[in-house]
């Protein structure tokens, strides 16, 4: 495959849920577009847009009534090894360690987990800052630890794509803004195709190359932006006019029909 060829592709893509009474729902309708590798992509819309729903089809894990998802230019049918995933809550297991939490999906996969594993999963916990926190349990971890101990997990099987489904929604606001610039730092040091969904226009300008600005349910592509603020970003990123300036735009278009 080309180098720049699309990792993930949507081509027309249309969610239709059947409800119990018989009715239909449209979660997404005609939705393309395409993400370039190690490419950076929010995704932001209002609630019952289908944002998770086309998370789900890109991991393989609900398939597109009409249209197609490729990735790397072949229809998902099935989840895929190269997709890593972290949730809005981080769904760690308390029954074992921060160590046993990073390694479960070796654990899960093989049945096993090996010395050179272990290994790997330490020097992932030293990327997220938790190197002196492998034998802790998890309830002796604040919410944003314990996140990073879901991304940590996440990357163990290596993925090329990250997906990330509103991953630090449920943070306080320090906590959050913290969280943001050590996705960044990450993501610099080890590459991935990210698509992150979030409610939050500021954290989609702060980390994303572009972001899809999705309209109301049924959920589609309003408008696709490329986030003009120069990397490495930093706290100074969020003065730059060029981010306040994207920001204002989102807003206009989100809220369009509150402006007076």
């Amino acid at each position: 495959m080309s180098d720049n060829a699309p990792v993930i592709s949507f081509t027309s893509v249309d969610q239709v849920f059947a409800r119990d009474d018989g009715a239909s729902v449209t979660a997404l309708e005609n939705l393309s577009f395409d993400i370039g590798k190690h490419e950076f992509v929010a995704v932001l819309g209002p609630s019952g847009c289908g944002k998770s729903t086309l998370l789900r089809l890109i991991a393989g894990l609900a398939f597109p009534t009409r249209g197609e998802v490729q990735i790397y230019g072949r229809t998902v049918t099935e989840p895929r090894d190269e997709i890593g995933m972290v949730f809005q809550r981080p769904t760690l297991l308390p029954w074992f360690n921060v160590l046993g939490n990073v390694t479960f999906p070796f654990r899960h996969k093989y049945g096993r987990v090996t010395q050179a594993e272990k290994d790997r999963a330490h020097e992932l916990l030293k990327l997220v800052g938790l190197e002196q926190f492998a034998n802790s349990q998890i309830d002796e971890l604040s919410g944003g630890m314990q996140q990073r101990v879901a991304i940590a997990r996440a990357l163990l099987l290596d993925p090329d794509i990250l997906l990330m489904d509103e991953p630090f929604s449920a943070l306080d606001a320090l906590t959050r803004d913290e969280m943001s610039f050590e996705l960044l730092r990450i993501w610099a040091e080890r590459p991935k195709t990210v698509l992150f969904i979030t409610h939050s226009i500021p954290e989609a300008v702060l980390l994303a190359d572009r972001i899809i600005v999705m309209t109301p349910r049924p959920g589609a592509v309003r408008e696709v932006l490329q986030v003009e603020v120069p990397r490495p970003r930093s706290f100074d990123s969020l003065s730059d006019p060029r981010f306040n300036a994207l920001a204002n735009h989102i807003r206009s278009r989100l809220f369009a029909r509150h402006a007076a």
